[in-house]
């Protein structure tokens, strides 16, 4: 049994983890800000504890009461995100940074309070719930991809240097998801970008949002992905799950920049 952690657990990807890993039998600590929508969570059995990703004190109490009450933290979920859609022309900075600051810097901050008690225990594992946008990048969401690419680097990197201590960092890369995550998209490319230079683009983007994920995957997808990484003990540094995502990714990984672009900007219009 582990003692685990999971960010944005009110909803969609964090939700359904931390309801897999009760499943299984670890000790689950759901964080989010909608502590009321976790309700499911705690009649599972699991705990249920408020957290704002932007506020490092409430980052440093949770961590502090998991500790306090179970004596160990085995299993660290980051989860928690936004996304943030618009032109780069168009996005004040300081909503470039409020992303940065939920996507990157709250995980790492997370990732620094955990760290010492994973090492001193001789084991760990580090989740980190990216995207494939944390590879590819597609027009209007400049901010989000960059935010995402920038833990893949961040997660890389943290990889290397704990595996001394027998920790364990995976990255979790879903693909198209059936979530609330991209419920504001319209809006968004409406409210930045819907007047200028860029309408079209958004417009066309924004009217293809609103048609819905119908056929994206369901989370659980996702969590039963975390929840066998979460209990290997040699899991893989990444996983790229559910619809369109390993296709996608073959498709940058194979296709010449120039054509990927023609391809992504033809798939909006």
């Amino acid at each position: 049994m582990k003692v685990c952690l999971v960010t944005g657990a009110s909803s969609g990807i964090g939700l359904a983890t931390a309801l897999e890993l009760l499943r299984a039998g670890h000790t689950v600590y759901g964080a989010a800000r909608r502590v009321h929508k976790m309700a499911p969570l705690r009649a599972a059995g699991g705990h249920a504890v408020e957290m704002d990703a932007r506020d490092h004190e409430d980052l440093e109490r949770v961590v502090a009461t998991i500790l306090d009450e179970q004596g160990r933290i085995d299993v660290l979920v980051n989860n928690a995100g936004t996304v943030l859609h618009g032109a780069v022309e168009d996005v004040p900075l300081e909503r470039g940074r409020d992303q940065f600051e939920v996507n990157l810097f709250a995980p790492a901050r997370l990732v620094q309070l955990v760290l010492p008690h994973m090492r001193a225990q001789g084991s760990g594992t580090i989740v980190n719930v990216s995207s494939i946008g944390g590879e590819i990048a597609l027009p209007l969401g400049a901010w989000y991809y960059a935010s995402k690419h920038a833990i893949e680097a961040f997660s890389d990197t943290l990889r290397m240097e704990v595996a001394p201590f027998g920790l364990n960092v995976v990255i979790i890369q879903p693909g198209i998801i059936r979530t609330e995550f991209e419920d504001r998209t319209a809006a968004q490319l409406r409210e930045f970008s819907g007047r200028g230079a860029y309408r079209e683009m958004a417009e066309a983007m924004a009217r293809r949002s609103e048609t819905g994920l119908s056929q994206g995957s369901d989370p659980g997808l996702v969590a039963e992905t975390i929840r066998r990484a979460v209990e290997s003990d040699n899991p893989d540094t990444r996983y790229a799950v559910g619809w369109l995502a390993e296709e996608l990714l073959r498709l940058d990984r194979t296709l010449p920049d120039r054509e990927f672009d023609d391809l992504a900007t033809r798939s909006i219009s």
